[in-house]
């Protein structure tokens, strides 16, 4: 059983720390718990709300110690062709195959599909993550899309108002036609929610599949020049101060860096 700790731990579920450490998302590290990754005090434990107290209490994941670390954010050139997410089941290339390891800790803010490539954002930051993919928010997510076929003025009308697929209203808040043709289409789509592979679902209801998805800016935070693999880190208080959040705690920010840094994947 968890051991009774000073007065300065806090009360916490084993997920919830997980995810407030940004090690992992909440629904991933209840995964881990629940396949037998995890141990509190040397304690294989299988429950996610398991309750701990936090720092006190000596937390494992495969037999390495977990950590409080300063918050990061990064912003990541997805390539195409691999998953996203830390693990995969069916041996595909995940981005953590072409991150460098000491940004393992961190998780993605929301998800590209495989086929998809483009600016994805990573944090260990759980309040950040959780304003960005807070539906209520509307932060934009802008894509460069391309479809078969030529999509007509009326077809873009009707991507605005939406269409049911699986019991779910998909629709985009702007579409711009940037070039057409009988053969293909290259449209500019933003997304303010973060449903499951919502343009591709979108596009094909309205009878033209794409054929390449790329995100080029999400909220403030843009793609920029980076190339297919490359990533950049953002000091979090600027991050945050681009979203109008306070800054994070002091004892938790790593030493201010003036300007981006831009970083290659090996």
């Amino acid at each position: 059983m968890p051991r009774a700790k000073a007065s300065s731990a806090k009360r916490v579920t084993l997920d919830r720390l997980l995810s407030k450490l940004g090690i992992a998302s909440r629904s991933q590290a209840q995964e881990w718990i629940r396949a037998g990754r995890v141990r509190i005090n040397q304690r294989l434990v299988r429950m996610p709300d398991t309750w701990i107290d936090w720092p006190g209490d000596a937390v494992t994941i495969d037999d390495r110690p977990v950590q409080q670390r300063p918050p990061q954010f990064i912003l990541f050139h997805k390539p195409k062709g691999v998953v996203t997410t830390h693990q995969d089941e069916k041996g595909r290339k995940t981005i953590f195959d072409v991150l460098p390891p000491e940004l393992k800790s961190l998780h993605a803010v929301g998800r590209l599909d495989q086929a998809t490539s483009g600016l994805l954002l990573l944090t260990n930051d759980s309040t950040l993550s959780s304003f960005l993919t807070d539906p209520k928010q509307q932060v934009p997510r802008l894509y460069l899309v391309t479809v078969r076929g030529e999509v007509s003025d009326e077809t873009g009308r009707a991507a605005l108002d939406g269409v049911d697929d699986q019991g779910e209203r998909l629709h985009c808040a702007s579409v711009t036609i940037q070039k057409r043709s009988g053969r293909e289409s290259h449209l500019a789509v933003t997304l303010t929610e973060g449903k499951n592979r919502e343009i591709r679902r979108l596009f094909k209801a309205l009878g033209h599949e794409v054929t390449r998805l790329r995100r080029i800016q999400y909220g403030p935070f843009t793609l920029g020049d980076l190339q297919p693999g490359a990533w950049r880190e953002l000091p979090i208080d600027a991050a945050r101060a681009q979203l109008q959040l306070p800054p994070a705690h002091r004892a938790r920010v790593p030493q201010a860096k003036p300007d981006l840094l831009d970083k290659r994947a090996p």
